[in-house]
């Protein structure tokens, strides 16, 4: 009984079958109390449905817990269609919905049956991190490094969203970033990525402001990407990038002042030129060979995409690869042995002096004397990039005891923006990644161990006096100063050992007799000396 009255129908606990048409039939109170029922009208399939004591004060179906849902006592569908966005009393969208043949939420997968009782894994997703405070300390250390030499070479920084266009991301069949992207349509049907580089979003950015910036543009990121791959030592699934990139310039004066930057961040790190080295080269070596043998551009892109592969993949499949896109075996044969060429005077026997590769090749490596880098840089011919927007200059860090991935790329993308249906302008840039750069500091013994360092620790002598601490505290922060503030009563012997923790500079002893005169005390941790000093003159 409710309220002396006789039970609604839905309140006994006997089944009601439930279909398009029993629904539609529903009493008018039925749908006024709970309206979302519509959608069970609507979109599940016939079947037996113990309704369990509903009362007027229930909650309305859909937002029933998952674990009632599938509670034993009921039998409600797991169709994608029962997760519906909710509905208005007006019934409206319950005929877009089902004329339409799916949800308001076109790629919501079906509920999972949830087990609460169960724990949940504490480990974050295969090829992700966490950071705790000391791992995070030291990305602070890394992305400040980042951010220092930037500026000090005139770069300003910017950021893009980490959910992009897919469509940002599929340039060219065959790059393995296709078969990379964390993808997927969202609740507007757009097709989404999350992104797997910077460079197509600082495209993007670069002709939404059009004529707005004035050229050269300077900038830099650091930024989380995605990227579903292989699992390898410094390669994750997630990661850090830095990019510095430079749109407006069309001189190798450009690559040259990149390839500079980095060189000043490895020596800013403890890194050397005996660890790391860069392998340049260009693509336009490439073009020259193929156009000798009368290759379509439309398949240079392709080609390049494979001989990147080189190192990765036995060299038949290489071969074997290159003879899908329609290269000849004579042009399969010169393109292979002018890779192996690991210097500019064999380069320029074999092209001549007269070609554009050559010529930009020698005069960055002629800048390299001038910025004081040239035992850094080597020529390395195989050296091509996995991206299909770079037209002339890459280059690669590599570690000289060949132990670890490339730690960071780039080059010359001249084409990059008319991908996207902007006017090109010349632009070349570098990513670097976090976690190569990490593990080449591990394996050299540099890695540091940025500590925690707190100004001030303040502490209370009496539980009485806890808001005066509190008040010293705020004092000091509001001069700037880090204070930590011991929020319970603890023995001394905790406190010092706290500062010692936190490396703390001073502590600051709130007691009675002092406190009634204005004072503190206050001692300095690294040579024990004490003072009292007035709370407004505290420093």
């Amino acid at each position: 009984m409710l309220f002396g009255k006789k039970p609604l129908p839905w309140t006994e606990k006997k089944p009601l079958p439930i279909c398009r048409c029993a629904m539609a039939a529903a009493t008018p109170s039925l749908l006024i109390l709970h309206p979302r029922l519509i959608l069970f009208a609507t979109t599940l399939r016939p079947t037996p449905l113990i309704c369990h004591q509903f009362s007027l004060h229930s909650p309305p179906l859909s937002r029933l817990p998952v674990r009632f849902a599938h509670n034993k006592h009921h039998s409600f569908s797991t169709s994608p269609l029962a997760t519906a966005t909710p509905l208005s009393a007006d019934n409206s969208n319950v005929n877009e919905t089902t004329r339409a043949g799916r949800s308001g939420s076109i790629s919501s997968p079906p509920h999972q049956v949830v087990d609460y009782s169960q724990k949940v894994d504490v480990n974050p997703p295969k090829g992700t991190r966490d950071f705790p405070p000391e791992e995070m300390r030291l990305r602070n250390w890394l992305f400040q490094n980042f951010k220092e030499v930037s500026q000090l070479f005139g770069f300003e920084e910017v950021d893009y969203p980490v959910l992009e266009s897919e469509a940002l991301y599929i340039r060219k069949a065959g790059e393995e970033i296709r078969d990379q992207l964390y993808c997927f349509e969202d609740r507007g049907n757009r097709r989404v990525a999350l992104r797997p580089e910077l460079t197509p979003s600082l495209a993007r950015l670069v002709i939404q402001k059009g004529k707005s910036v004035a050229l050269p543009i300077k900038w830099f990121a650091v930024g989380q990407c995605w990227r579903y791959e292989r699992m390898t030592r410094g390669r994750r699934r997630e990661h850090y990038q830095w990019n510095m990139d430079i749109i407006g310039v069309p001189d190798v004066t450009g690559e040259a002042e990149l390839i500079s930057s980095i060189v000043t961040f490895f020596k800013r790190i403890g890194i050397t030129e005996k660890d790391v080295g860069f392998k340049i080269s260009s693509r336009k070596v490439l073009q020259e060979v193929l156009s000798f043998y009368s290759v379509p551009e439309s398949l240079f892109a392709k080609a390049c995409i494979i001989i990147d592969k080189m190192g990765k993949i036995p060299m038949e499949e290489i071969k074997k690869e290159l003879e899908l896109v329609e290269l000849s075996k004579d042009a399969i044969e010169d393109l292979l042995q002018v890779l192996t060429i690991k210097s500019l005077t064999e380069l320029e026997e074999k092209l001549g002096g007269t070609g554009e590769a050559v010529s930009e090749l020698k005069q960055l490596f002629s800048l390299a004397e001038k910025f004081g880098y040239s035992e850094w840089i080597q020529f390395d011919a195989s050296v091509v990039r996995g991206l299909a927007y770079y037209t002339g200059i890459v280059f690669e860090g590599f570690d000289r005891e060949g132990k670890l991935r490339a730690i960071c790329g780039g080059g010359r993308y001249d084409r990059l923006l008319s991908t996207f249906g902007g006017d090109d302008l010349p632009a070349c840039g570098f990513g670097f990644g976090d976690a190569v750069i990490i593990e080449l500091l591990k394996e050299r013994g540099l890695l540091p161990e940025p500590p925690l360092e707190i100004e001030n620790i303040v502490c209370s002598l009496d539980p009485n006096l806890q808001g005066a601490a509190a008040m010293v505290a705020s004092v000091l922060r509001g001069k700037g100063q880090c204070v930590d503030l011991v929020l319970e009563n603890k023995p001394l012997k905790w406190v010092f050992k706290r500062a010692t923790r936190i490396n703390a500079r001073r502590l600051i002893l709130v007691g009675s007799a002092e406190w009634e005169r204005g004072m503190v005390g206050v001692k300095i941790l690294s040579t024990g000396e004490q003072y009292e000093v007035n709370v407004d003159e505290l420093q």
